[in-house]
């Protein structure tokens, strides 16, 4: 009999999961990397306080295209009453399969605000507030930490503890501090000992997953149940495919081709430009089609070259010109 590979009550494929990355996870990046089969992907944050307002541009973000499905809508903030009824109206107005609960972002405005990783200081509040949104809601309710907020203060381990008795359907776990951001290296020794302690819920393990051998090591090391991957997909949702295809299977497969990249870069610029139209796709497009493009042959004069663009004509010729110089072998031109 195959393994049942749940969280709460959504059924799962397999147990590669793509995280949440604030100002990325939008609806054209998860497109993007449901092509390449993940359990489960997060949208990037969103702030109860602006569901609550009714922001429109918030309220957009919240908005699942079946495609996408199952996906988790992660949502930030610290007060109470907001928190809960922002994971109501997650709950009820909004297609999602699954609400998360940011307390890792390490940004400063968003701490200031008393949401992201200020909560890992609170760890009582914290775990009341989640109690109190588990009860008001029927979707399961997930929860994203840090290992805490800097090298004096690494309580990840008790604040799983307590979060795993609140009703929570499963916890992630980012093994930096908030200090670190995203510098050093993820302690995965913490999810090793998470997961000892917390037994009745999946433990997510997220950080510095870029490879098979990755995966393979956070797997033996500390016996989570899930693997989230998001910086190491950026410009590369292959990796995605490739830890989906051992997960599952075991099986190796091969890295794309130099063209394979330029047309999944395309295509993700088209996607950016229809959601946020051309200036701001465009915009947020140059900082995509240079992690696509890393380490291909003479990036960095492409990279020059994207940097400066403003519009999808100039991003096409970009990357089509480009392209015609893979075919060639022949990049004589980037030096006119």
């Amino acid at each position: 009999m195959s393994e049942e590979i749940k969280i709460g009550n959504v059924q799962l494929d397999n147990h590669i999961i793509v995280g949440p990355m604030a100002g990325i996870s939008n609806n054209s990046f998860r497109s993007i990397l449901k092509q390449f089969n993940p359990a489960l992907i997060y949208s990037e944050m969103i702030s109860d306080k602006a569901i609550c307002f009714n922001n429109k541009k918030t309220l957009q973000m919240c908005q699942v295209e079946q495609t996408e499905k199952p996906i988790a809508l992660q949502l930030f903030g610290k007060d109470a009453d907001t928190m809960i009824k922002a994971a109501q109206y997650m709950d009820k107005q909004t297609d999602c399969d699954i609400i998360d609960i940011n307390m890792g972002c390490p940004v400063p405005k968003v701490c200031r605000g008393n949401g992201g990783c200020s909560l890992m200081l609170e760890e009582d509040y914290a775990c009341e507030m989640v109690k109190e949104i588990v009860k008001n809601i029927n979707k399961p309710l997930t929860v994203k930490l840090r290992a805490g907020w800097d090298h004096q203060h690494i309580n990840v381990v008790s604040m799983a503890e307590k979060m795993a008795k609140t009703g929570v359907s499963a916890i992630a776990i980012h093994p930096r501090t908030r200090a670190q951001y995203y510098s050093g290296h993820s302690d995965w020794d913490l999810i090793r000992q998470v997961k000892e302690k917390v037994n009745n819920i999946p433990i997510i393990g997220n950080g510095d997953i870029n490879n098979i051998e990755d995966y393979v090591t956070m797997k033996e090391q500390t016996g989570c149940d899930f693997f989230m991957i998001a910086r190491g997909c950026l410009g590369n949702p292959w990796l995605i495919k490739k830890l989906v295809e051992f997960d599952k299977y075991q099986r190796i497969i091969d890295d794309p081709s130099d063209l394979e990249r330029l047309d999944q870069c395309l295509l993700h610029g088209q996607r950016l430009v229809r959601l946020k139209g051309e200036k701001t796709g465009i915009k947020e497009m140059r900082g995509h089609a240079c992690w696509y493009i890393n380490g291909l042959p003479f990036a960095n004069k492409v990279k020059a070259k994207i940097n400066f663009m403003e519009t999808y004509n100039q991003f096409e010729q970009i990357i089509n010109e480009y392209r015609q110089m893979i075919i060639a072998d022949d990049y004589s031109a980037l030096n006119n």
